[in-house]
């Protein structure tokens, strides 16, 4: 005879709500019927009616996760099915509703299981809370959620929340975006003569005493305008501005007229990072994502991509060139990192570029550009090993934009001078120094040691024009004293 397992629903509270034919199977049966959890108030009752039952109590105490529990129940049962031949297993409400040990029993394949039935404990939620899950409705395992699930313009339900410290994890996950006076609503043993339900603030979920495994957490829908800080806000917030009615500025803008605001914005996240200014790096980067915002709401109105494209595209993208993450590549170090991450850019363009120049970002900086240029010409081989020649070249160019400037050819002065900011980036190179970060970080020192020297001046009451450049050098030597 095949093993089988009859799972039945003991409902979610008292005797009341045990289904008959289930009460009618229970009394009828012969053989002992094994339960998840022995804490259940209809089991009390039909323990007096003779009923044996066998709990699984026990294995909650050997594991620190209900995973690990709920795998452990779902062996021993397949086991006592094939050495019994039937088996009926009993769990707290109705079988299909968050019963992980079920799951379990479904996926095996070497035990027949069959649902009896039993009533689900969310008809009398819903009718003791007073709310129609047609508005929205969600429904989560308080063990074993993530915060991006969590859909807070929705009827929010937490199931098994069974103690203080499940209780104090759901807390501060949802304290990331709720206030701490948001009210939430612990719901005891709905529909039945021990139903509770007890309103309270969120920072006080963790302080209750009366949870059970009967126990459910309510979370009322929130307003969308007290979840700015989400995606789809944004999101609702630029295509209100592009929209009709929207702000005339933002509905002018193509994806042209915005390039000037990501270049601006980008130096802006530099100038965040080299201050180490943390809030205003958030700031900045906000602004970076309202260009890549606006740019996407433009493609979404001319019907070429959107921000879906956008975000699939990086991820994609992510996880394709990261196989040592998310495959089962292995590497060694940073350099296997990156040359792999090169192998897979070649194979995704489908054939190997024909200039070695071919695919250069022309947009960039020019300080940047030359960067580029170089690392692509030392990727081919074109590149020397050692300082001491690329020291040579920077000092020949410097002779070289000497003898232009006493032949007195601007033209030719122009491009000596280039060709000595061109050595200089390889030297930077070769120190792994970025170029554009260095100057960057020197004009901000220079207009910080120039504006001491304005504030010296301004204290002397005397006029810009009557200091001699050696007295305003001192001023500078004060200020890189302070450097210091």
């Amino acid at each position: 005879m095949e093993p089988k397992i009859e799972i039945i629903g003991l409902g979610a509270g008292d005797i009341n709500q045990l289904p008959l034919g289930i009460y009618r199977k229970l009394m009828n049966e012969s053989i002992t019927c094994y339960v998840r959890t022995m804490d259940h108030p209809v089991i009390n009752t039909l323990q007096k009616e003779a009923i044996l039952f066998e709990s699984f109590d026990d294995i909650y105490e050997k594991h620190d996760q209900f995973e690990a529990v709920y795998q452990e129940i779902a062996k021993i049962l397949v086991a006592k099915a094939k050495t019994n031949g039937n088996i009926v297993y009993a769990v707290p409400g109705h079988p299909m509703l968050a019963e992980q040990t079920v799951q379990l029993l479904l996926k095996n394949t070497e035990v027949k299981v069959e649902i009896i039935g039993g009533q689900s404990f969310l008809d009398d939620l819903f009718s003791a809370l007073k709310i129609d899950p047609i508005e929205g409705f969600q429904f989560l395992d308080a063990t074993s959620f993530e915060r991006q699930q969590v859909q807070y313009q929705q009827h929010l339900v937490f199931c098994q929340v069974y103690d203080r410290f499940i209780a104090s994890e759901i807390k501060l996950t949802l304290l990331e975006d709720l206030p701490p006076e948001y009210p939430v609503y612990i719901v005891e043993a709905a529909g039945s003569v021990q139903e509770k339900i007890n309103k309270i603030s969120l920072v006080e979920l963790d302080q209750q005493i009366t949870l059970s495994n009967l126990t459910s957490l309510y979370i009322p829908p929130i307003e969308k305008e007290k979840l700015n800080h989400q995606f789809f806000r944004l999101k609702e917030v630029i295509t209100r501005l592009r929209g009709p009615g929207g702000c005339p500025w933002d509905q002018k803008q193509t994806h042209e007229s915005l390039k000037k605001y990501l270049i601006e914005e980008s130096y802006e996240v530099i100038e965040a990072i080299d201050a180490e200014d943390d809030d205003a790096l958030a700031e900045e980067l906000g602004d970076v994502l309202l260009q890549v915002l606006l740019h996407s709401q433009i493609g979404e109105e001319e019907g070429f991509f959107t921000i879906d494209d956008v975000i699939y595209s990086i991820t994609e993208k992510m996880i394709r060139r990261h196989p040592h993450v998310f495959g089962d590549l292995e590497v060694v170090d940073e350099s296997d990192v990156i040359k792999n991450w090169e192998l897979i850019k070649k194979e995704e363009k489908g054939k190997t570029e024909e200039k070695v120049m071919g695919s250069l970002t022309k947009g960039l900086p020019a300080l940047l550009l030359a960067e580029e240029i170089q690392k692509k010409a030392a990727k081919a081989g074109f590149d020397w090993i050692e300082i001491e020649p690329i020291w040579a070249k920077v000092y020949e160019e410097l002779e070289e934009f000497k003898e232009a400037v006493q032949q007195g050819n601007i033209s030719d002065q122009e491009k000596e001078f280039g060709d000595i900011l061109f050595a200089m980036i390889n030297i930077g190179r070769y120190y792994e120094i970025n170029p554009e970060t260095a100057l960057i970080r020197t004009n901000h020192k220079f207009v910080q040691r120039f504006q001491f020297v304005e504030q010296q001046v301004k204290e002397s009451n005397r006029e810009w024009g009557t200091f001699s450049l050696a007295e305003l050098d001192r001023f500078w030597e004060q200020a890189k004293q302070f450097d210091r």
